[in-house]
This record gives structure tokens, sequence and C-alpha cells, in this order.
């Protein structure tokens, strides 16, 4: 069965494409890896800082690539319903609190990162954010249900996609926990993992050109 590849960010620009589908594929990541650096030679200098998912889990290249397979590209990441959710719309804080808030969790620790105006010295007209929906949405969830397992807190994350001018909310997070030091804690480790996992991406849009953050020299 044929195999379908998804790219996103800076490779759907190198591939020319954000999908295709593929007759015949290796049969391991590490091959369809090899395999789209020769069918697209601008995927080449993208590809190694990629990785790779499988059926929406990400995957090392010597994981298989089954028949019928749905595999995205995800470049390196800038960071559903209910809690965890990925909208093309304005975000406010009040609806990640009203998540989290219930009888018992007494502190509540809130974040909101807002587009910058400047970036490296250059003047920031806007960000452009796409994501993988599903993906992104099954990682917020995973995220959050590690995080709070782990510091005994509920948490709740919406991210917006789409352009955003310099002031308006790209994420809202927030950590609910009997008391403050762990919603603290809960609500600062969120936002690493997000940063570090999510299928999220950014586009910075300057006055003169524009740059994928995390590509990186």
């Amino acid at each position: 069965m044929p195999v379908s590849i998804l790219y996103f960010a800076v490779a759907r620009e190198a591939a020319g494409t954000g999908s295709e589908t593929l007759a015949t594929a290796p049969a391991t990541v590490g091959g369809l890896r090899a395999f789209l650096s020769e069918r697209h030679p601008a995927l080449a200098r993208v590809l190694p800082r990629c990785r790779f998912a499988v059926g929406q889990e990400f995957a090392v290249d010597g994981d298989a690539v089954p028949d019928g397979s749905e595999v995205a590209v995800i470049p390196p990441v800038s960071g559903g319903s209910g809690r965890f959710r990925v909208v093309d719309r304005p975000l406010e804080l009040a609806e990640v609190v009203e998540a989290v808030s219930g009888p018992g969790l007494g502190g509540v620790v809130t974040f909101r990162g807002d587009v910058r105006d400047a970036s490296h010295g250059k003047r920031v007209v806007r960000l452009e954010y796409e994501a993988y929906v599903p993906m992104a949405e099954r990682k917020l969830a995973e995220i959050g249900r590690a995080v709070g397992e782990e510091h005994g807190a509920r948490v709740a994350i919406v991210h917006r996609v789409g352009a955003l001018s310099p002031g308006e909310a790209a994420v809202v997070i927030a950590a609910a926990a009997p008391h403050r030091a762990p919603a603290f804690r809960a609500c600062e480790a969120t936002l690493e993992r997000l940063k570090r996992d999510a299928p999220i991406w950014k586009r910075e849009i300057y006055e003169d050109g524009s740059e994928w953050v995390g590509m990186g020299p």
C-alpha cells in the first residue's frame, strides 16, 4: 500500500510540496530519510535536523515504515479538545485557568507567551505559526498529563496558529495544584517540554526577510 508523506514549515518549503504519496517506500525510517534526500535535493540540508513521525508517533531511523503509513517530517520546533488545543483565534488566559480550576487546587500558576517586536536585533513584523494539528494536540495532552503526574498538578495548554502581530498571545498555559510550589514547577516544566516536543513551528517575518526559528546556522 502507498505511504503518505507530510511536510511542514521549512521541510515543506525545501520539498516544494506539503504532501506526497509514494507507491513504494523504504522499509525503515532511516531508509526513507535517505530516499527523500535524493528525491528532493533541497531537503538534504534540512533532514539531518528533522525528526520523523510514523502514525503520529515519533520514530527513530531503525523503526519500520509499514505499508499504508502516514509519515510526517518534523523540523525542529520553536513548543484537541478540552484542556489541550491548537486554535486559529485569539487566546485568553481565562480559558486555561477555568480548565484547571477546581476544589482543593489552591495554587494556580499561568504563563502567557506573547509575540515580541524584535529578535536578534531585527524588527519583527509578525510571526507565522503552523502545526501538524492532530499530532500537536496529542503531544500537548501527553505533556500535560505527564507533567501533571510528576508534580501533582492539573495542566491546560492552548497554542495558536496562523499570523500573529507583536503583542498577541501565541500560547497560554495554566497549572493548578493544592499548593503554589508544585503549580510553579508544573507550569515551567510544561513550557520547556512543549518547546522541545510539540510539532508547532514559527517563522519570524522581518522587514527584510524571514527565518524559521529553530533551524539555526
